[in-house]
């Protein structure tokens, strides 16, 4: 029988020196994708800088969720609980990262294979099934990009339940030594964004993997103008106030993030000419921004009239 589907495959069944059996035409086993002759191949290659790139950008999602959601609710909690809260998600979710690889074959190296992303289509092989007008109808729904698709959603269920197991023990500390306020709000608005970025991943993964460095671009220069203007900073001296720096520097690294993604990371010396560019926007702003102050604008035109 022959495989029409995009990403059918004939599975191998039986191998010696001299044979080898094929089975029925249909999806290939979870850790193989099709090849160009329709027989199932083992994904053997190691992930590219790229797909670690996108890795990282979806790992970074549910920890900037969780500490946009403690500084929402902080009010005027203690700000060391604050940073224990914040602490304690960096640490769930770098735990949550480290069981999620050794979890991912192959079992207890920190190292996958992978399956090659080659084109948008591969995220979404359910909608390239064969047509039923055929004789018989065979589905071929298959992580193609075996195991970006699933390694994510392994890494959110363990974030969620290292957060369940940790968050209340540090949280029922902190409140007992340094403030009296409850602070399980972060714990319950967790529960809804962690669906949120599940369904995320399963309906746009294959959009955000090609879309997310010009996001994090987009993104990061938004932020750090809108940053900038509010926090009324205007000379570097205003910078070593409290965590301003702290702000600037996680807004650069989210800037460098996404232009080593956007490059690809293929060649080394125009990685760092991109990296230089990094501190120019606010370079700019610094140096402009004494012309583009409201209260000077309105100075020179009532001198004028």
């Amino acid at each position: 029988m022959a495989c029409f589907g995009l990403y059918c495959g004939k599975t191998l069944l039986f191998k010696n020196s001299s044979t080898e059996i094929y089975g029925e035409c249909g999806a290939c086993p979870r850790g193989q994708r099709t090849n160009e002759q329709k027989y199932c191949q083992p994904c053997t290659d190691s992930p590219e800088l790229y797909d670690w790139l996108y890795l990282g950008f979806m790992a970074m999602l549910p920890l900037i969720s969780h500490w946009l959601c403690i500084e929402w609710n902080a009010n005027n909690s203690n700000s060391r609980g604050v940073f224990f809260q914040q602490v304690s998600a960096l640490l769930e979710c770098s735990m949550a990262a480290v069981v999620t690889l050794l979890v991912s074959n192959p079992v207890g190296t920190l190292v996958i294979h992978s399956c090659r992303v080659l084109m948008l289509s591969d995220w979404y092989t359910m909608l390239y099934n064969p047509s039923p007008d055929y004789i018989t109808t065979v589905h071929c729904t298959q992580e193609a990009v075996y195991p970006l698709y699933t390694i994510v959603l392994a890494y959110y269920a363990f974030c969620l339940v290292l957060m369940m197991l940790l968050r209340p023990l540090l949280v029922k500390k902190i409140q007992r030594h340094l403030y009296k306020t409850n602070q399980l709000e972060n714990i319950y608005t967790a529960l809804y964004f962690f669906p949120i970025l599940t369904v995320l991943q399963v309906v746009a993964g294959g959009l955000l993997y090609y879309a997310f460095p010009y996001i994090l671009l987009v993104v990061s220069l938004a932020n750090l103008a809108v940053y900038l203007v509010f926090s009324q900073i205007e000379s570097y001296s205003d910078l070593m106030k409290n965590d301003r720096l702290f702000i600037l520097l996680s807004h650069w690294f989210l800037h460098a993030y996404g232009l080593m993604a956007f490059s690809r990371g293929q060649q080394l010396e125009q990685d760092l000419l991109l990296l230089t560019l990094v501190p120019f926007p606010t370079l700019f702003y610094f140096f402009t921004t004494k012309f583009t102050k409201p209260s000077r604008i309105i100075a020179e035109g009532s001198k004028r009239h």
